[in-house]
């Protein structure tokens, strides 16, 4: 992306990225507010490097209602030795931070989806220019791009990681490696409903190798969830030659999702009873959920048929849903 005519972005790092050893520090966002006429936002992030090699940036808290990456990236940047690196690894637990320190998806001061927000906008509210700095600074930096995922409070899934089918087939088969190497118990080859705006897609039309994950969700994380987290960002960074040691890889299901009648929808709002329970197979056709009309009672629940033969891979979370929420996410077992 050309800089010609845009601002220089206002985030200042307190981090050298060329500096080798192990930095701890801010991305600085001024942020002048009600409580703080000269305030500014701190993003926490580390940057690990030992002499030239390839560059690993790992985000988490993309969302900020998503656990296992940040969890897992808080406890790398604090165990990570810097002998034990060939290159660079970038990590930054909680990307929209404003977002995780509410527990919510988007942010609380402009409510900037932070995954729809890029390439971002250097003199537009908080989120965007977060979006900026990513798009103009880290991730030119960067080789291979990491960044997890979970459902969140409003969904739940089988923990997968995941890399998207592209036109570059060199970019797409590094991808694939890094994922079969992250281990978790599913991999998935995954399509997205609304790629506008993603940073996927921005690492990606760079010629980055980027994976992501989605692993449970809720809102909340688990001890399993957690594990397979810390233990697939070693691997990532291990397959990818930038931290001593092999990677410890084990099996995972190949998962993959061809097209959009993975996805169901709720047509009608109301309180829904789910038929199947993740990992379940399904097939075309069968009744995989209910929602029942909440205004009063001896009235026909509202069917949601699966439109394909899979297994279901991710569940709305709460009980009550809207019109127009995506209710199930099915996949099929390669």
């Amino acid at each position: 992306m050309s800089d010609t005519g845009l601002r220089a972005s206002p985030i200042t790092p307190t981090v050298d990225f060329s500096a080798d050893g192990i930095q701890h520090g801010f991305l600085r966002l001024p942020y002048s507010r009600d409580d703080s006429a000269w305030g500014s936002v701190m993003i926490p992030i580390t940057v690990v490097r030992n002499g030239e090699g390839p560059t690993a940036l790992l985000t988490g808290g993309n969302h900020g209602d998503e656990y296992e990456g940040p969890i897992a990236l808080f406890d790398l940047a604090r165990t990570l030795k810097t002998e034990d690196v060939s290159g660079r690894v970038i990590i930054i637990p909680a990307m929209n931070y404003p977002a995780f320190v509410a527990g919510t998806r988007t942010s609380p001061i402009d409510k900037g989806n932070m995954n729809r927000s890029f390439p971002g906008r250097p003199d537009g509210t908080v989120t965007p220019k977060i979006a900026d700095y990513f798009q103009r600074v880290l991730l030119p930096l960067a080789d291979i791009v990491l960044d997890f995922h979970s459902g969140g409070k409003t969904l739940d899934f089988l923990p997968f990681c995941a890399a998207h089918i592209l036109p570059g087939k060199a970019q797409e088969a590094h991808a694939f490696d890094l994922v079969e190497a992250f281990s978790a118990p599913y991999s998935m080859k995954m399509l997205e409903i609304d790629a506008v705006g993603m940073y996927d897609t921005a690492a990606e039309e760079m010629g980055k190798v980027f994976i992501t994950t989605e692993l449970g969700g809720g809102g909340t994380s688990t001890a399993k969830t957690a594990g397979i987290a810390k233990r697939g960002v070693i691997n990532v960074l291990r397959q990818a030659g930038i931290v001593k040691g092999k990677a410890a890889v084990s099996s995972t299901q190949w998962l993959d999702m061809p097209d959009g009648d993975c996805f169901a929808f709720a047509e009608e709002g109301g309180l829904i009873e789910p038929l199947v329970d993740l990992g379940d197979t399904v097939v075309n056709g069968q009744v995989i959920a209910r929602i029942y009309p909440i205004g009063r009672t001896g009235v026909a629940p509202c069917e949601v048929h699966a439109k394909m033969d899979g297994m279901l891979s991710a569940r709305h979370f709460s009980g009550l849903v809207k019109a127009g929420d995506c209710i199930a996410v099915l996949a099929i077992a390669v």
